[in-house]
């Protein structure tokens, strides 16, 4: 069976091919990918109604280049599969509405795909795939969860953030401190250059005794370190951006060590764009040897949003028989989907 994935729910084009054969892992074949980070930089965030414009420029290119790629031929496509949310509404529909017109032309069934099942089962294209259950610590842009993955679509969360996210405080922060946009990486790579225990800032919700998470107070506490040293801020800017990291990735390990232990799991999976996040794998990688734990992560190039993490959630969904991919072309997208309402979608 052969899967076109097609991501388009924020600022990323993603186009990939992933092919399944009786009960083995699908196979990733090709896939191409388009950010439009240069594009937005210019505005400090993404644009919708631009990036909209933008995922309709790029997305049957990037097809044609991932069928060059595989050599493949676009008849052979048994499934069309499409993020139908959670995401941008603009955005989605280009995604939702390609694949539609694609299958209907084609007389091939479509899949919709939630945007977070791609980015949860994303390890599973890496050379060390892993083997259910485990503990996953979700971490893309505004998500933030742990749960207990026993299958496919058999996700039970343990605990989620009430407010911002790692990877919003991670962007929030670096907005803060004049960064560019995305703000993340920028101040991850700052961080390598600073003294993570310069500024004493609040590790929120690590004692509360459950595993949810909290990132609107660490942010608060950076923009007040930040007014604080006012003109000395340039010169302190990697000890802050060190010590901003520090706050988070200590949160992360510490819930994520407490989920293994209250699930007896001996594996974790870390997905999204925080989980190439270099301090945050190091110090889960070192952890967790420590306690005979198997960490799995997504390859580096896959952490962000991509059409490969939809190709490969669609072909395991019906690999598995949790779905059934309909010859029906009439779409929705769903902006807002939560990952625990996937089973009445």
């Amino acid at each position: 069976m052969l899967v076109l994935g097609i991501e388009s729910s924020c600022d990323e084009t993603g186009v990939a091919l992933v092919e399944s054969q009786g009960g083995a892992t699908p196979l990733l074949r090709a896939h191409a990918l388009h950010s439009q980070i240069a594009m937005h930089q210019a505005y400090g965030g993404v644009v919708p109604e631009l990036a909209s414009r933008d995922h309709i420029r790029r997305v049957l290119p990037l097809a044609q280049t991932v069928f060059d790629e595989a050599g493949r031929h676009l008849a052979e496509v048994d499934v069309v599969a499409y993020t139908r949310g959670p995401g941008l509404a603009g955005a989605l529909l280009v995604g939702a509405g390609v694949a539609c017109a694609l299958g209907a032309a084609l007389g091939k069934p479509v899949l919709g795909v939630h945007h977070l099942e791609g980015h949860l089962l994303s390890p599973f294209l890496s050379a060390d795939p892993p083997e259910f259950p485990f503990v996953a610590l979700l971490v893309s842009g505004g998500h933030t969860q742990l749960m207990r993955v026993d299958g496919v679509g058999r996700y039970e969360i343990l605990g989620e953030t009430i407010d911002d996210a790692a990877g919003e405080a991670f962007d929030k922060s670096a907005k803060l401190m004049g960064l560019p946009y995305p703000g993340g990486p920028w101040l991850a790579k700052l961080a390598e250059q600073g003294d993570p225990a310069a500024f004493r800032l609040p590790r929120p919700l690590l004692h509360s005794g459950d595993l949810d998470f909290s990132f609107a107070g660490l942010k608060t506490a950076v923009m007040t370190q930040a007014k604080k040293l006012g003109e000395e801020l340039e010169a302190r800017k990697a000890d802050l951006a060190a010590s901003t990291q520090a706050a988070i990735v200590e949160v992360l390990l510490k819930k994520s060590l407490a989920a293994l232990d209250a699930t007896g799991m001996s594996r974790l999976v870390v997905a999204g764009g925080v989980g190439a996040n270099r301090d945050l794998r190091r110090q889960l990688d070192a952890a967790c040897a420590k306690r005979g734990v198997r960490v799995h992560y997504p390859e580096l190039h896959l952490c962000t949003d991509n059409g490969a993490m939809i190709a490969m959630a669609a072909a395991m969904r019906l690999q598995a028989g949790m779905e059934k991919a309909s010859a029906r072309y009439a779409f929705d997208v769903k902006p807002r989907w939560p990952l625990d309402a996937l089973a009445a979608a």
